[in-house]
């Protein structure tokens, strides 16, 4: 079974993360089939980009996103949502 995950790069104390399609029985370290974007936690505000058309290729495949790369697509969705409202009323 497929996994949309994160993977760990950047340096010490400084993390970025990629966001990738992992065989799931593999560690996080393993080789990757594709990635998908990525993921930096200490920009403010966060920063999450990721190809919207290369991950509904990767789930209609059967990969299963990760609870924490879930989670930052359904706040990165409102933030984008927000964003759209915000310009549309101005």
């Amino acid at each position: 079974m497929l996994a949309i995950r994160l993977r760990r790069v950047g340096s010490k104390k400084q993390p970025h993360y990629r966001v990738v399609v992992i065989d799931s029985s593999k560690t996080p370290d393993a080789r990757f089939i594709e990635i998908l974007g990525h993921y930096n936690p200490r920009t403010n505000p966060e920063t999450f980009d990721i190809d919207e058309n290369r991950l509904g290729h990767w789930v209609g495949r059967g990969a299963k996103p990760s609870d924490t790369v879930r989670t930052l697509l359904s706040r990165s969705r409102k933030r984008e949502s927000v964003q759209e409202a915000g310009t549309a009323s101005s």
